[in-house]
């Protein structure tokens, strides 16, 4: 009986970081321009030119979050760990299973 593998998720630790660091960025931008001057109503460097410089930021490190990978690629040169029970020898004497016939006719 073969074990079930462990689930592979999409995203990684350094993935979650980046999504707490882009939404803080964002909490950062919005706070930013409604909390501006109050003097100016917003009108200023603050809540014209840091706060949207924020969000883009925000958004930019939000957008890389979800497009870096945590983990490297399949094929690349890391060495696998060794499974217990599993040897070279057993899994090149598994016989490989026959293919299955198509569940469709061709015409």
């Amino acid at each position: 009986m073969n074990p079930t593998p462990a689930p592979h998720f999409a995203f990684g630790p350094r993935n979650y970081r980046l999504m707490w660091l882009g939404l803080a960025l964002l909490a950062a931008g919005f706070i930013t321009m409604m909390f501006g001057d109050k003097d100016n109503y917003g009108e200023d460097f603050v809540g014209i030119t840091l706060g949207p410089l924020l969000l883009i930021i925000g958004f930019g490190v939000e957008f890389a979050a979800i497009m870096v990978r945590d983990k490297p690629l399949a094929g690349s040169t890391k060495t696998p760990t060794a499974t217990p029970g599993v040897t070279s020898e057993s899994l090149t004497s598994a016989a490989a299973p026959a293919p299955a016939a198509p569940a469709y006719k061709r015409l």
